[in-house]
């Protein structure tokens, strides 16, 4: 019922945060995690490839059981919202491709699944994954940390989503 392998993303096209996470006995660790940064010359469609064939090689390297991706909340910048969406659709594609299911979380859904508090920042965050979860050595990279607590949400919140998923189908 719960995922034990998870690949989190915090999606974008300039820096995507990767990290898979694993349940070791009770606790979770980080397997392993990183920032890709593409390059601002290249047309956005190579960017795209780029970012397509980072989590292709993720989800290849690791026996994974879900990919979990922060949900994209529409702000006032709908250009920048568009170029997240993209992102966003060619890491769905290398999920699929992949036949890995896929779960997206909000911030505010990350945000409570680790602190508690819907309007925690950046370093609670950290913080708290740290000091209450346990989770030994943190990437410094602030996408990677944002794809660590994507990962994390999901392992909490993946049995009671499957129950709910459950419950509708009766």
């Amino acid at each position: 019922m719960f995922d034990s392998c998870v690949l989190g993303v915090d999606p974008g096209v300039a820096s995507v945060g990767l990290a898979v996470l694993a349940r070791a006995g009770s606790r979770t660790k980080i397997l392993w995690t990183r920032t890709l940064t593409t390059p601002a010359s290249l047309a956005e469609s190579a960017r795209l490839q780029l970012v397509h064939e980072a989590v292709v090689e993720a989800i290849s390297a690791h026996a994974l059981s879900a990919l979990a991706i922060e949900r994209l909340m529409w702000g006032k910048n709908v250009g920048s919202a568009m170029k997240v969406s993209r992102a966003s659709g060619v890491i769905l594609l290398a999920a699929e491709q992949a036949g890995i299911p896929v779960e997206e979380y909000a911030p505010l859904e990350v945000k409570m699944a680790v602190t508690g508090v819907g309007n925690a920042g950046k370093d609670q965050v950290r913080l708290m994954l740290k000091r209450a979860h346990r989770i030994e050595d943190l990437p410094t990279q602030p996408d990677a940390a944002d794809a660590v607590a994507i990962a994390f949400c999901h392992m909490q919140q993946s049995r009671s989503r499957a129950l709910e998923r459950g419950a509708a189908a009766r």
